[in-house]
C-alpha cells in the first residue's frame, strides 16, 4: 500500500478508500475498460482498411444481395424479399463489421504488443479485450439501427413482431462474434493474413446459416446439421423476431445453442488466447 503523499487534501484518502469498496474496484474497471474503447475507437477512425469493413461493406452486400432475394421463390416460407433482407443485413454487420473487423483488431494489436503492454498493468484480460471490442460493438448497434429504419422504408415493411426476440438476436450475435473473433486471433499470425482466417466462419456462415438466403429448399438432414453452426442460432432469432414465426421453444433453444457457442468461445480465449507477438 502506497501512502498517501504529505499535504494531500482528504478528498485523495477518501478516493483511495472508496477504491477498496466493491463500489470503486468496479467504477476503476468500467473507467480503465472506456479509457482502452476511446483509444481503440481512435485508432479505428484512422484505419480505412477497418472503416471500409465496419461501414462500407456491410451496406454493399446487402445492396447487392436485394437483386438476388429478389429473385428467390420465398412462396410457402412465410418470408418476403424484405424479411429476408434486412435479418441479413443484420447478419452482414456482425459478420463483417465485428466479427473481421475484431480479428484484424486483436491480431494488429498483438503484434504491435499493445495488448502485452496492457497485459502487464493494472487492465485484466476481460477489460482489455473487451475495451478494444467496444467500439465496434457500438458502431455495430448503431448500423443495424440504420438498415432496420432504411429497409422498412424501402420494403414497407410492418415493425417487428416480436422486438424482444430480435433484441435477444443481436445481442447473442454481438456476443459471439466478438469473442469467436478473439479465438481467430489466436491463430492468425499477422494482421494481413486476418481477412484469410475470418474467411471460413463468414463463407459458412453466408451459406449455411441463412445469412444470405433461407434453407427451405435443402433437404432436411442439411438444415438440421447447419442449424448447429455458430451463426444460425443468431440468424433464426433475427429473422423470428421480425417475422414472429418463432415459438417459445424455438427461440429458448436458438439462445441455448448461441450462447452455448459463445461459452465454448470464452473458455478458448481464456485458455489459450496469444498476448506476445507471434514468432
Amino acid at each position: 500500500m502506497r501512502p498517501v503523499a504529505a499535504g494531500a487534501d482528504g478528498d485523495a484518502a477518501a478516493g483511495f478508500a472508496a477504491g477498496g469498496t466493491g463500489r470503486g474496484r468496479a467504477a476503476a474497471v468500467t473507467d480503465r475498460t472506456l479509457s482502452l474503447a476511446r483509444a481503440e475507437l481512435t485508432l479505428l477512425l484512422r484505419n480505412r482498411t477497418a472503416l471500409f469493413l465496419t461501414f462500407a461493406v456491410p451496406g454493399l452486400f446487402t445492396v447487392a444481395a436485394r437483386g438476388a432475394v429478389a429473385d428467390l421463390d420465398l412462396s410457402g416460407t412465410g418470408l418476403s424479399t424484405g424479411t429476408v433482407l434486412v435479418p441479413a443485413s443484420f447478419g452482414f454487420v456482425l459478420l463483417l463489421a465485428v466479427y473481421a473487423t475484431l480479428v484484424l483488431t486483436y491480431t494488429a494489436r498483438r503484434e504491435e504488443r499493445v495488448l502485452q503492454r496492457l497485459r502487464a498493468g493494472e487492465p485484466g484480460a476481460a477489460e482489455i479485450l473487451l475495451g478494444a471490442a467496444l467500439p465496434a460493438l457500438a458502431l455495430a448497434v448503431a448500423q443495424t439501427a440504420l438498415l432496420a429504419v432504411a429497409g422498412t422504408a424501402a420494403f414497407h415493411l410492418a415493425a417487428p413482431a416480436a422486438p424482444v426476440l430480435l433484441a435477444a438476436g443481436l445481442l447473442s450475435g454481438l456476443a459471439l462474434t466478438a469473442v469467436a473473433a478473439a479465438v481467430t486471433s489466436t491463430v492468425t499470425r499477422s494482421a494481413e493474413s486476418a481477412q484469410v482466417t475470418a474467411l471460413p466462419l463468414v463463407l459458412v456462415s453466408f451459406v449455411g446459416s441463412e445469412v444470405f438466403v433461407p434453407l427451405d429448399g435443402w433437404s432436411a438432414t442439411a438444415r438440421e446439421v447447419c442449424a448447429w453452426l455458430p451463426m444460425s442460432p443468431v440468424m433464426e432469432l433475427l429473422r423470428g423476431g421480425w417475422t414472429g414465426d418463432l415459438g417459445a421453444g424455438g427461440a429458448v433453444r436458438a439462445l441455448a445453442v448461441a450462447w452455448a457457442w459463445t461459452a465454448l468461445a470464452a473458455w478458448t480465449v481464456r485458455a489459450g488466447f496469444r498476448w506476445e507477438p507471434r514468432r
